[in-house]
C-alpha cells in the first residue's frame, strides 16, 4: 500500500481493488485518514462568482484531496448536449422523447458523456426526468413527457449511455414541474401518488447505475426536497439501495446545514451551509462524524468507479461536435418530428411535382434550439428550417423566403408558390428556466396572435399550407388547425433540425415520431396551474390518464403520430393466460407495413384494471417498441410484463400490492381507444 506522500495513497488502491467487500474496507480506511476539513471540502462546491457569470465556459469543481489523490468532481450540465464551449446540440429531451427510441437515446447519452469528458468533466446533470404535469411548465423541453414508464425507459437509457464515460446525475428529485415558483412551491401529493406517478422513473435510473441524484428546489408535502429525510435517506438510500451521492440544486437548494442530516451529500455550487455552519454543529456534537463519513464514502465510491470507465476510448477534443455526433443529432431530430396532420396527402412534397416553395416566418430563419438557462448549448452551427429546405430542395425547386412582418407580402409569396411552409412557435423568450429575466412558465398555451394571423394569411392564399411548430411542449391549435393542410411538430430540433425537417417534408425520411405528451383542445381540459403558486396539489391521474378519466377528447393523444405509410396490427397472443404474483406474461402481435414506402412504427402496449378494488387509470402504458418495416413486411413483436409491474402502492401497509384479478391488454398506435387495435386479457392468481 502506497504512502500518502506519493499523492496517490489509498485512492489508487480503491480503484485497483476489484473485490467489492475489500473495496469498501479501503474506502472506509481512506475516509478515516482524512481530516474533518478535508471531509467537509468534499461536500461543497468551489464555484466563484465569475464562474457563475461565465456559465458554460468551464466545469464546476467540487471536492478532491491532493494529499490522498482523490480527484475533484468536475460538473457540467445538459440535457440537450454538453454545456461547454461548442458541443453537439441534440434536439431537446422532449423531442427525443417523441422518438420513443431507447436504443437511440443510449447512443445520445454516450455521445454526451464522451464530449463532456473530452472537455474535462466527469459528472453531468443531463438526465432530467421530471414528469410533465401541465404543458405550461417552462422547462417541459428538458424532460421526456407525461408518463412514468416512458420517462423511466428513456431516462435509464440516457443514464446507461452517459455512464460509459462519466458519472450521470439524475434530476430534479422530486415532483418538480412548476418553474416560476420553484424555490418555494409546496407540491402536495399523497403517498400513493408519489410512489406510482412521480418516483418510479427515478428508481429506473438508479437501477441503471446512476452515480448521483440532484435534489429539487421545491417543497414536497411541506419540506424542501433537499431537506427531506424521507426522500433522500428512507426512500432513495435505504429502500432503493442507492449507493451514490446526492447533490443539491444550485444556490437556493439549501436553507440550512440540516440538509446533511436528511441525507444530502454535496451542496452546489458552493459549500455555504456545508462549510462553517456544518462544522460548528459537528463540533457541538449535534451532527455525528459518522454521517459525514458516510457522505464522503459515497463520493469516493463513485469517483473510484469513474476512474475505471473509458479505458481505450478517445477523449481528444476532436470528438466534440465530430461528424459522428452531428449525424446522431440529425438522426435524433428526424425520429422526434411528429406529423400531426396531413390532409389529402399534402406531404411529402415530391420534387418532381413542384417548382417553388415559399417559406414564411421569422423562426424559419432563426436558430431556435431551446432555452438559455442551465441547458443552453452553443454548437458550432445551427441549420435553420430555411437553410435545411434550401440544402435539400435540389436545383429544380426554388425556395423563397418572407419574414412575415407584412401580411400582404405573405399572401403574395404564398400565392405565387406551389407550396408554402409556415414556421411558427415558441422561443427562449416564451418558456424556459426562470433566471431573473430569462425563461418562465407559459400562461398562454396557444401561438401568439401574430403567428396565428401568419398561418391564416398564408393558408388563405395557398391551400397547400404546411405549418411547422417549434416549441418545448404542447401548443393548442384550435384557432387555425382547419386552415392548415399539414402540421409538423419539430420541437426544438437541435443543430441539424433544419436538415431533418427538410428530409421529412421532401419524403426522404418517413416521419415516425409519436407524442410523449397530450395536446389538449383548451386549458379547461388540463389540471390547475398557477406559476406563482405557494401550494399545488399533484393529482394521481396525470396526462392522458386524466383525459381518460374525465372523458375529455384531446386534439392529439399521447402516443399519436402520423406516417407516410400505414400499418396493421393482428394476432395478439398472451402466454400464459394466468400467472402468479411473481410471474410474467408474454405478449406478441403481428405488425405489417401495408403501405408503399418503408417506415418505423412505434407499437405501444397498455394495461387496464377492470376488476381493481382501488382507483386505477383506465389503462396505462407498460411497454413500447420501435419497429422498422419495409413495404409489405410483417414482423412479430414481443413484450413481457411482470405481475410486479402491475402493482399499486398501498399507503396503509407501505407495501406494493399485486391484485389477484383479470387485467386487460391493449396494443396499438396511441393511447386512444380507436388506435388500440388489439385487445386481450390475462389473470393474476
Amino acid at each position: 500500500m502506497k504512502n500518502d506522500s506519493s499523492g496517490e495513497a489509498l485512492f489508487s488502491d480503491v480503484v485497483a481493488e476489484k473485490d467489492a467487500v475489500r473495496r469498501e474496507e479501503l474506502i472506509k480506511k481512506l475516509v478515516g485518514r482524512m481530516t474533518l476539513d478535508e471531509k467537509l471540502f468534499q461536500m461543497g462546491g468551489g464555484a466563484r462568482l465569475k464562474d457563475l457569470i461565465s456559465y458554460g465556459s468551464a466545469t464546476f469543481r467540487a471536492g478532491g484531496c491532493k494529499r490522498l489523490g482523490i480527484p475533484a468532481l468536475e460538473f457540467t450540465d445538459g440535457p440537450r448536449g454538453v454545456v461547454l464551449n461548442e458541443s453537439t446540440c441534440f434536439p431537446v429531451t422532449m423531442a427525443r422523447g417523441a422518438s420513443w427510441d431507447a436504443e437511440l437515446e443510449e447512443r445520445v447519452g454516450a455521445a454526451i458523456g464522451q464530449e463532456a469528458r473530452a472537455q474535462g468533466a466527469n459528472l453531468t446533470g443531463a438526465v432530467c426526468i421530471n414528469l410533465l404535469r401541465h404543458p405550461g411548465w417552462g422547462r417541459a423541453q428538458e424532460t421526456y413527457g407525461e408518463d412514468t414508464h416512458h420517462l423511466g425507459e428513456m431516462g435509464s437509457a440516457l443514464t446507461l449511455g452517459i455512464q460509459r464515460h462519466i458519472m450521470a446525475c439524475v434530476k430534479h428529485y422530486a415532483a418538480n414541474s412548476i418553474e416560476n415558483a420553484r424555490f418555494w412551491v409546496d407540491a402536495q401529493a399523497d403517498e400513493r401518488t408519489l410512489r406510482e406517478v412521480y418516483l418510479p422513473h427515478f428508481k429506473k435510473c438508479i437501477d441503471a447505475g446512476a452515480a448521483s441524484v440532484m435534489g429539487a428546489y421545491n417543497r414536497l408535502n411541506g419540506t424542501h426536497c433537499c431537506h427531506s429525510r424521507r426522500l433522500l435517506t428512507e426512500i432513495l438510500k435505504e429502500e432503493w439501495g442507492f449507493d451514490g451521492f446526492v447533490v443539491s440544486d444550485w444556490t437556493f437548494g439549501l436553507r440550512s446545514s440540516d440538509a446533511a442530516d436528511a441525507g444530502l451529500d454535496i451542496e452546489m455550487p458552493n459549500g455555504l451551509f456545508f462549510g462553517f455552519p456544518l462544522k460548528s454543529r459537528i463540533k457541538r456534537g449535534a451532527v455525528p462524524v459518522s454521517l459525514i463519513d458516510a457522505a464522503v464514502a459515497r463520493i469516493i465510491r463513485q469517483s473510484a468507479r469513474q476512474a475505471e470507465r473509458g479505458a481505450g476510448e478517445d477523449y481528444g477534443r476532436a470528438r466534440v461536435a465530430c461528424r459522428e455526433h452531428t449525424d446522431l443529432a440529425l438522426e435524433a431530430a428526424r425520429k422526434g418530428i411528429v406529423l400531426l396532420k396531413n390532409s389529402n396527402g399534402a406531404l411529402p412534397l415530391a420534387r418532381e411535382n413542384i417548382r417553388s416553395i415559399a417559406v414564411i416566418g421569422e423562426l424559419a430563419d432563426t436558430p431556435n434550439i431551446g432555452d438559455n438557462g442551465s441547458s443552453d448549448v452553443h454548437p458550432p452551427y445551427v441549420v435553420t428550417p430555411l437553410e435545411g429546405l434550401r440544402n435539400r430542395a435540389g436545383g429544380a425547386v426554388s425556395v423563397t423566403y418572407e419574414s412575415g412582418k407584412r401580411l400582404d407580402r405573405v399572401k403574395s409569396a404564398a400565392r405565387e408558390a406551389d407550396a408554402v411552409v409556415v414556421v411558427v412557435g415558441l422561443t427562449k423568450d416564451d418558456e424556459g428556466e426562470f433566471i431573473f429575466t430569462k425563461g418562465r412558465d407559459r400562461t398562454r398555451l396557444s401561438l401568439s396572435p401574430d403567428h396565428e394571423q401568419l398561418i391564416k394569411a398564408a393558408a388563405s392564399a395557398n391551400s397547400n399550407c404546411i405549418v411547422v411548430l417549434e416549441g418545448g411542449s404542447a401548443i393548442t391549435v384550435e384557432n387555425w388547425i382547419d386552415d392548415a393542410a399539414a402540421v409538423l411538430m419539430v420541437w426544438y430540433p437541435g443543430m441539424e433540425g433544419g436538415n431533418a425537417l427538410a428530409d421529412i417534408i421532401f419524403g426522404d425520411v418517413n416521419p415516425s415520431g409519436k407524442l410523449p405528451i397530450t395536446f389538449a383542445r383548451s386549458k379547461e381540459q388540463l389540471p390547475p396551474f398557477d406559476r406563482w403558486a405557494r401550494k399545488q396539489r399533484y393529482e394521481y391521474l396525470a396526462g392522458y390518464k386524466r383525459f381518460d378519466a374525465n372523458r375529455h377528447e384531446p386534439r392529439f393523444a399521447f402516443g399519436f403520430g402520423l406516417s407516410y405509410t400505414s400499418y396493421s396490427y393482428e394476432n395478439l397472443k398472451i402466454e400464459p393466460g394466468r400467472i402468479d404474483e411473481n410471474g410474467a406474461a408474454r405478449f406478441s402481435a403481428d405488425i405489417t407495413n401495408t403501405g408503399k414506402i418503408a417506415g418505423e412504427e412505434i407499437a405501444q402496449v397498455y394495461v387496464g384494471y377492470p376488476q381493481s378494488k382501488v382507483e386505477r387509470p383506465l389503462r396505462e402504458l407498460k411497454a413500447f417498441r420501435r419497429v422498422a418495416l419495409e413495404p409489405g413486411e410483417r414482423k412479430t413483436v414481443t413484450f413481457e410484463i411482470s405481475a410486479r409491474d402491475l402493482a399499486y402502492y398501498d399507503a396503509a401497509s407501505s407495501k406494493w400490492v399485486v391484485e389477484k384479478a383479470e387485467y386487460t391488454v391493449f396494443a396499438g398506435a396511441s393511447s386512444r381507444e380507436k388506435d388500440l387495435f388489439l385487445q386481450g386479457s390475462f389473470e393474476v392468481s
